[in-house]
């Protein structure tokens, strides 16, 4: 082939090359279309608030509406409740919000991580009941907080302690479907994310995680670290502002009274990391002070612009 017949031959080819794509409509050489599987899911929540935070007077019924009409899709309660689980049901299905969990009320009184083994007992006996409690109101998880460290209880004991307890309370998960979701609190134990991870990584059982409380890590670290540790460990979220400049200069449970996106979470970076692990808990849950219904719809409002974010 000369000169001449080598550039009207390559010609020829570009112009077929060039074509190709507009004959994809006929079918030919068609890129295969993504899959329902293959496309990327955006992580979606749902908005909760915990009980106590509706103050508005009222039945169960309508403090459940109360919660509902502020732009809540549930309530999360204490557990063992003082109610009857029966009012419980009938105020949920007339208000129409769900009730996707419960938090545990007896662990900090009588801690997984205590010495005494009856009261573990205690504690034990009363998740076992939260658990059964959160299943028949239409939940699958139980709040619990891990140990408590302090002058009589020393890291490792409640380490090894807690561990024992919550593995006794697996045969009540695995009978009733419940998670068991470990919360990060100030109780000066598990207070960085490689040590809570590798915390229920050793207990190993996929109904045992992590409750994640955004606000509270703020004291140690940044939650958006906690997040790319925890990753699936993650069960659920509990959303909560915090203000360093507040605790550094009023005291520390003061950084607590600030209000959503005024303090020093950096909700984009925060959020971006919720999407980043495909967060599958389905719930953010708000943990803050609460007030009257348009006290509520502020809350439900600034938890939407945060929600903006993923």
């Amino acid at each position: 082939m000369n000169k001449r017949d080598f550039i009207k031959s390559a010609a020829v080819m570009a112009g077929v090359s060039a074509i190709t794509p507009l004959a994809t409509v006929s079918g030919i050489n068609k890129a295969p279309s993504m899959t329902a599987e293959q496309k990327p899911t955006k992580v979606t929540l749902k908005k909760a608030l915990v009980f106590g935070m509706i103050q508005d007077e009222g039945s169960l019924t309508d403090k459940f509406k109360i919660a509902r009409d502020a732009g809540f899709d549930g309530v999360e309660l204490n557990s063992p409740t003082d109610f009857p689980l029966t009012d419980i049901l009938q105020a949920k299905q007339r208000a129409g919000i769900e009730l996707p969990s419960v938090i545990n009320k007896d662990h900090w009184s009588k801690p997984l991580s205590d010495p005494d083994k009856q009261v573990r007992k205690q504690c034990i006996d009363s998740v076992a009941k939260s658990m059964h409690e959160v299943k028949e109101l239409g939940g699958n998880t139980v709040l619990v907080v891990p140990g408590v460290v302090n002058e009589k209880v020393s890291y490792e004991q409640a380490y090894i302690t807690s561990q024992s307890a919550i593995r006794e309370l697996i045969p009540y998960a695995e009978k009733t479907g419940v998670q068991i979701a470990l919360e990060n609190v100030w109780n000066n134990f598990l207070i960085s994310p490689v040590e809570a991870k590798r915390y229920v990584d050793e207990i190993n059982h996929p109904l045992v995680g992590w409750y994640f409380d955004i606000g509270n890590v703020l004291r140690y670290g940044w939650p958006e670290h906690w997040i790319h540790t925890l990753r699936s460990r993650i069960m659920r979220l509990h959303i909560k502002e915090f203000s360093r400049e507040n605790m550094n200069s009023k005291g520390l449970r003061e950084g607590f009274k600030v209000e959503l996106l005024e303090g020093d979470n950096n909700w984009p970076v925060v959020m971006k990391a919720v999407s980043e692990i495909k967060y599958k808990g389905g719930w953010l849950t708000a943990e803050v002070s609460g007030g009257d219904r348009n006290h509520l719809k502020k809350i439900a409002g600034q938890m939407d612009r945060i929600i903006a974010y993923l």
